[in-house]
């Protein structure tokens, strides 16, 4: 045989050889490694339901049901199996296009593959999932999946509650070892998010026998493979959701925020964020929807939980802290004046101020001498005995961080913003190394650079009532079955101020009682309770527009031995006295007392609901006479 003809028969046996090894490759391929023959033959032969487990309940501090769960279904289809399906039909129950159909089928595909259940229609609403039930046989591949879904008995709580989405292709990225799948729900804001782990409960799973005909004929092995869903943790909070409606209501038409704390314990009692929303907006087949319209189009900003993740100047309610710690440090005592002719002139320019006459301590905090707080300041920054400003900046810092403030209190919300307690480097880099006090003194009433949350300015009422303690403001109390150690051990620490002397506290406390009685809150007091208090405005801004300031009110109460610690914030709404403070008067005494006495106070809160003050600004937006194609930018922080 010629050379040429060894060459050609060895190459037709090596295409041979070649050939061979590439089927026998492929066969193997297709029944060791590859899933998709397998996903599909197991369809074939079997049905895998997924039990979506019950999140877990969370109650207020009565033990009643403030976030529970409702049943809900899912319409889940196996696109492979999903030929014949009379699509006309479906479409006209679904009340959706062809056009729909065809886009939903290539994304659920390309997501998950054609032989694995996904979610055609989440959510069912009720006349929907009873048409659907009917008429199930015309739509081979598609079947019906109860889920339990939330809801909100008391339609109140959304910011601090928060609400649930469907996880996507990037969530599961990034949780991809959490046992998370397409179908699954997670938190997304609020308690949902914080305690994502506890609530998520675990699916079950539950494997059907089908015929050669695809019909369920039962379950496979007598379920001895199947896994039961197990629900998720409950958790008991320190909420009063009587409190939280009533404080909800009164912040109707109004931008703001409320934090009430028990001064006890530092559990959160009250969080409202205004404007707010019916969570129940989110639970529906529409919740999508909703939840772009309140994300990009409304200017209200529904979404933002005002009580902890924006920040504002405290104004006057400030002072109550510069004078604990200008008599901590000894630049001044109790019997230390001031004589205020309307303006502090001290420092060239004129720093105005409604109060005359000549003030110690006390009477200072209960009218709110803003010369008095100018004066304490300058003699803590300016100190003879250090002779540093530098260090007496820092020394007066080290008294607010021991406060909570210029810093993340750790409330267990997503979000949190920590505020800021301006130090001296950031003071050179404006001013220069020889910097004055002067250069900050709008800071001794609690404007200039100075901004804290309102959950911070409840936190510091609650420290003033406790006399220099706290314990760290939270929302969840206790979780289901005692397993609260690693995520609420913090919640049980007393956390201590720097040292202070307790009659410092007292002569604070005297000053802001005196604010209830004579001063600038007497017309909010609470018949019968010693309320202290202190009541703050900012001056405001919006794009050069000057607008009213924010009302500020900082109070605890009663005095002898206090119980609940509050703080309430109105946008643009003027003096604290005229809203602020007679908001949390209504919200003391009911929590207090459990009920608001006499005609008088009830239709306090009638009135105060009915009061719209909404901002110019944000008035005009609503009305659409700006257009809005995009998110609106939020507002800057007020200065003085």
């Amino acid at each position: 045989m010629s050379a040429f003809n060894q060459n050609r028969s060895r190459i037709v046996q090596l295409i041979f050889i070649g050939a061979f090894v590439l089927i026998t490759l492929q066969l193997i391929n297709l029944q060791v490694f590859s899933t998709k023959y397998k996903m599909a033959a197991d369809n074939n032969a079997f049905y895998r339901k997924v039990i979506y487990p019950d999140r877990g309940i969370i109650f207020d501090r009565k033990k009643r049901a403030i976030l529970e769960n409702t049943i809900s279904y899912d319409l889940v289809v196996i696109p492979a199996e999903s030929k014949g399906t009379d699509t006309l039909a479906l479409c006209t129950l679904l009340n959706i296009d062809t056009a729909t159909y065809k886009k939903r089928m290539r994304d659920l595909i390309f997501k998950n593959g054609s032989v694995k259940p996904s979610v055609f229609e989440s959510l069912l609403t009720t006349e929907n999932f009873a048409r659907l039930n009917e008429n199930m046989y015309r739509f081979p591949g598609f079947s019906l999946s109860e889920r339990s879904v939330r809801s909100y008995p008391y339609d109140c709580g959304a910011a601090l509650l928060g609400y649930t989405a469907e996880v996507d292709t990037g969530f599961l990225r990034r949780h991809k070892d959490e046992g998370y799948e397409m179908g699954d729900y997670f938190g997304t804001t609020g308690l949902e998010n914080s305690y994502e782990k506890v609530l998520m409960g675990q699916r079950g799973i539950k494997r059907f026998i089908r015929d050669n005909k695809g019909r369920i004929q039962g379950p496979w092995e007598k379920g001895e493979f199947d896994t039961l869903a197990i629900a998720g943790k409950n958790l008991y909070s320190s909420i009063d959701v009587e409190l939280q409606q009533l404080g909800e209501k009164l912040m109707q038409n109004k931008v703001g925020s409320i934090v009430a704390i028990d001064t006890k314990t530092g559990g959160i009692i009250c969080m409202v964020s205004a404007p707010s929303y019916n969570p129940n907006y989110l639970t529906g087949n529409q919740r999508k929807k909703h939840l772009v319209d309140m994300m990009y189009f409304d200017p209200r900003k529904p979404l933002l939980n005002r009580a902890v993740s924006t920040t504002y100047s405290p104004g006057s309610t400030f002072k109550t802290l510069v004078g604990i710690i200008a008599m901590a440090e000894g630049v001044i005592d109790d019997q230390s004046t001031v004589s205020c002719g309307g303006s502090y002139l001290g420092c060239g320019r004129k720093m105005g101020c409604h109060a005359v006459g000549t003030f110690s301590l006390k009477p200072a905090i209960s009218k709110s001498c803003n010369s008095y707080f100018a004066v304490a300041f300058r003699r803590i920054l300016d100190n003879a005995k250090i002779n540093n400003r530098d260090v007496t900046l820092g020394l007066f810092n080290e008294y607010a961080y021991s406060f909570g403030l210029g810093k993340k209190l750790g409330v267990d919300l997503p979000s949190e913003r920590m505020g800021n307690i301006p130090t001296a480097n950031y003071y050179q880099k404006i001013f220069g190394k020889n910097w004055q006090a002067c250069n900050i003194i709008s800071n001794s009433i609690g404007q200039g650079e100075i901004t804290t949350t309102l959950t911070q300015l409840a936190n510091v009422m609650a420290i003033i009532a406790n006399k220099g303690w706290y314990y760290l403001p939270h929302l969840i109390d206790s979780i289901e079955g005692g397993d609260d150690y690693q995520m609420l051990a913090r919640f049980k620490v007393k956390q201590r101020t720097k040292n202070i002397a307790e009659s410092i506290f007292e002569e604070v406390h005297e000053g802001m009682q005196g604010t209830m009685e004579f001063g600038t809150g007497a017309a909010a007091k609470v018949p019968g309770i010693n309320v202290c208090g202190k009541t703050g405005t900012v001056e405001n801004a919006y794009r050069g527009e000057s607008l009213k300031d924010h009302a500020f009110f900082g109070a605890f109460a009663p005095r002898e031995n206090p119980r609940i610690a509050i703080a309430v914030m109105c946008e643009n709404a003027g003096f604290g006295a005229t809203s602020a403070a007679p908001i949390a008067s209504l919200l003391i005494e009911k929590y207090l007392r459990d009920s608001i006495a006499g005609p008088d106070r009830k239709a306090k809160i009638e009135q105060l609901a009915n009061m719209n003050l909404i901002p110019p600004q944000m008035s005009r937006l609503m009305k659409k006479e700006a257009p809005i194609k995009k998110p609106v930018s939020k507002k800057k922080e007020p200065k003085a």
